[in-house]
């Protein structure tokens, strides 16, 4: 059985729990939590390009949720099939009904409500726009314009203002805005030394520097919290690729400080509980690991060019891998190695489950075959 919805609309903010500037990850976990009532969920991406181009997110059959590429914020909320009975969908405004099984919307019905507005072949306002066609079809051909009063409203569209008043492009970026409040908006990455974090709102958080061989758990708990869940490391299959020399100390195999809600994980010594290395997560569709972690807006800085040079040249998550390995070697990439993260999952499938790493001096790069970074890991 489905649950009727029974939602409010918020022009510029949002719909019942669907808040613009959400997260994908934070959105999607919250669906996954509620199967009765938002039971079909489908989600399209370009998987050439799943780092940097918009996500939809199909709610069916009434919702459909765009996210932007690179920061995968809710964007833009389209409310279609108004009077599709499955589930029954109620609309609305201020405490008054716009739409509902028993209530048409028609166009004389937003003008009562919202007022006038430009002509055209949509009623736009700031933040809410009403189309009277189902899914654009008609869009590119010679369709009469009319302003027929009882025409039905078959589409509700609710997208961000910016500061200047205007309506976000499809292909724009959110603006920082309260869905943000608290969450990991940039990661800094400095090889041989660690991640600089920067929080929302960024106008009066300060930035945290978690250092590798220096931070301790302790550390990561008074600044990030406690961490969602700890892992005791008990695979070792990559020990054999090691080259620790018997000077070195044994620090055991460890335990992970799992943020999934920031994209990082900690390794963390067992003996001296500060951070060996740092694992950032690009939360990449079609990826193995998507959706476990939410996606780190990381980007790796350079060295500076002199000493009064105070933009040290950077390359974040979204480029391509060969432009990181040259900015990380010049040399040709090193030789990489495959892993297969679906091989202790005999249920999951994917089209491209297996992943590269490429080891560096202090880095090591998890790149897929379209070049796309999904993870990379400091020590």
């Amino acid at each position: 059985m489905f649950s009727a919805l029974d939602i409010d609309l918020r022009p510029g903010e949002g719909f019942g729990v669907f808040q613009i500037g959400t997260s994908l990850w934070t959105l999607l976990d919250a669906l996954r939590r509620h199967p009765y009532t938002y039971p079909q969920v489908d989600i399209k991406y370009d998987p050439d390009a799943s780092a940097v181009t918009p996500i939809v997110v199909h709610v069916r059959p009434h919702l459909d949720l765009v996210f932007s590429g690179k920061q995968q914020r809710l964007h833009t909320i389209c409310i279609r099939k108004l009077r599709d009975p499955n589930p029954p969908i109620t609309v609305r405004y201020q405490g008054n009904i716009l739409s509902s099984p028993d209530h048409v919307l028609r166009r004389v019905d937003v003008s009562k409500v919202f007022g006038p507005t430009y002509p055209g072949d949509e009623l736009r306002y700031p933040g809410v726009w009403f189309s009277f066609d189902e899914d654009r079809i008609a869009e590119g051909l010679k369709v009469p314009h009319t302003e027929d009063r009882t025409q039905e409203v078959k589409r509700i569209i609710i997208s961000q203002i910016d500061t200047e008043g205007k309506e976000h492009g499809a292909l724009d970026e959110v603006e920082e805005c309260s869905a943000m409040a608290g969450e990991l908006m940039r990661a800094v990455i400095k090889v041989h030394d660690g991640v600089t974090l920067y929080f929302s709102p960024s106008k009066t958080s300060s930035p945290l520097h978690i250092r590798i061989g220096e931070t301790t758990a302790q550390d990561l708990q008074l600044d990030l919290g406690p961490p969602i869940h700890v892992h005791y490391k008990d695979d070792e299959r990559m020990k054999i690729h090691a080259s620790i020399t018997a000077s070195e100390p044994d620090e055991g195999t460890g335990y992970f400080y799992n943020y999934f809600q920031y994209g990082l994980d900690f390794l963390i010594s067992e003996t001296t509980h500060i951070v060996r290395k740092i694992v950032i997560h690009t939360n990449v569709p079609g990826s193995p690991l998507f959706q476990r972690y939410k996606r780190c807006n990381w980007e790796i800085e350079g060295k500076p060019e002199d000493d009064e040079d105070d933009t040290p040249p950077r390359k974040r998550f979204f480029d391509r891998f060969e432009t990181i390995s040259h900015f990380l070697s010049p040399r040709a990439p090193p030789p990489s190695m495959s892993l297969d993260r679906t091989a202790d999952e005999d249920s999951l499938q994917l089209p491209n489950a297996t992943t590269h790493l490429h080891g560096y001096d202090g880095i090591i790069l998890e790149a897929t075959d379209s070049s796309q970074i999904v993870s990379i890991t400091l020590f």
